[in-house]
């Protein structure tokens, strides 16, 4: 990744985390460290960018984790945007089909997060057979 690359998507990234699909806001410190993450040693990260004639038109970042509640591999999508330019394009489905053929055989699960406000997301997520879970997710930051 070249230092062009990583200012672009941190700007996409500070689009996508200053909007209301986010509840916490993150500062660049954070942001910057999770570029950091998906180019560097973590195992934990996966850093995609999205491309279309020759232009980044978003960027998506997986996380993976263990589901003991499915025995296995979980795939959580943490953050997936795609410019205003290019959505309607279809490259969100394409990347969820292209983490399901990554992961085949492997992961039990993919999991991600959306806010009700944002209805294409949902939309999108719901025909790619993401469903709605029936309970409420805590955290607590240390």
């Amino acid at each position: 990744m070249t230092i062009q690359d990583t200012d672009q998507v941190l700007c996409m990234m500070r689009v996508f985390y200053d909007s209301p699909a986010v509840l916490h806001k993150a500062p660049n410190t954070i942001l910057l460290q999770d570029i950091a993450d998906c180019v560097g040693e973590c195992p934990f990260i996966e850093g995609y960018i999205f491309e279309e004639d020759g232009q980044i038109a978003g960027y998506a970042m997986t996380a993976k984790s263990y589901s003991t509640e499915y025995g296995g591999l979980c795939i959580w999508v943490e953050d997936i945007y795609i410019k205003p330019a290019f959505q309607g394009r279809g490259i969100g489905k394409a990347f969820l089909e292209h983490l399901e053929e990554q992961y085949r055989g492997r992961a039990v699960r993919f999991r991600l997060e959306a806010e009700d406000e944002n209805q294409h997301a949902i939309h999108l997520y719901s025909k790619q057979g993401y469903q709605k879970l029936p309970y409420v997710q805590m955290t607590k930051e240390v």
